[in-house]
């Protein structure tokens, strides 16, 4: 057990080398403050160096990497390999967070836009899972994390092109670890619903009534739920519930989202085209 500041830790994760991509804020910073606090040596990635910078003043300990790097990018992913294998010889916990928040109607969206968020959330942690596959064989009860959303799983209006990039992930994080749980690499695939982070809460308002959670929050359950060998990590209940209803009776769940925008989501709408939303950092 370990205790920082008044919260006392398990330590699962004690010395567990640790990939965040897209750690300059919101869940990628608090998983990668949470993961240091149990233990963990962690290498945060994202685009923007001033915000790594931040998030690198915030964890405890000295045994940490950071690398400026854009996962959609061949070179960068080929970077973020050869510093794991230079620096750890391989990596035990790989964190695919990295990705893009779209809002508005799908027929005012930018093609560009659309693509961007694609080869974001989807393509760009597909490759480079792929990629660091050997090293995740080098390290210690290695895991994969790949994080979702509930917009992935309760699909909203206004949200066409998040919510599939979404369910895409979990798609993929259910048969990789159906594929890779022979050679020792378990998989999770967390679903937290709206959360406060820099640019979110914006584009998410746009859903009228979402409930946003802080991002420490979400950390502390996704990192309990590895300590736990979880497969699932679902926000609470009351999402559970949600999903049940909608395997059943889905023209319920329509109803239920399918509400006009709010006023103030409209202009936002309208502004789609300038409004991609990036939280990779």
């Amino acid at each position: 057990m370990n205790s920082v500041n008044g919260r006392t830790y398990d330590m699962p994760l004690k010395g567990k080398r640790i990939l965040i991509t897209g750690a300059g804020s919101g869940i990628g910073r608090a998983l990668a403050i949470d993961a240091s606090r149990r233990g963990a040596h962690v290498c945060i990635c994202g685009r923007r160096k001033d915000k790594l910078d931040e998030t690198m003043r915030l964890l405890p300990g000295s045994q940490h990497l950071q690398l400026t790097a854009d996962v959609t990018i061949n070179t960068d992913r080929i970077g973020i390999e050869e510093l794991l294998l230079r620096r750890w010889n391989g990596v035990d916990i790989l964190v695919n967070n990295a990705g893009l928040i779209l809002s508005g109607p799908l027929e005012l969206t930018d093609p560009a836009q659309i693509e961007a968020l694609v080869v974001t959330n989807v393509i760009a942690p597909i490759l480079l899972t792929r990629q660091l596959i050997p090293l995740l064989k080098e390290g210690t009860l290695p895991r994969i994390v790949n994080i979702g959303s509930m917009f992935g799983e309760i699909p909203f209006p206004r949200f066409a092109t998040y919510s599939t990039s979404k369910a895409a992930m979990k798609g993929f994080s259910v048969a990789l670890r159906r594929e890779l749980r022979g050679i020792g690499i378990a998989v999770t695939y967390a679903a937290p619903r709206a959360t406060d982070t820099d640019g979110a809460a914006v584009a998410l308002d746009a859903a009228a009534g979402s409930k946003l959670d802080a991002p420490e929050r979400v950390a502390t359950q996704i990192w309990d739920a590895v300590d736990l060998d979880k497969d699932v990590v679902y926000p609470s209940a009351s999402e559970r519930l949600f999903l049940l209803i909608q395997s059943i009776a889905p023209r319920v769940i329509d109803r239920a989202v399918a509400r006009p925008p709010r006023q103030s989501s409209i202009s936002h709408e309208k502004q789609t085209r300038k409004e991609a939303v990036h939280v990779q950092n």
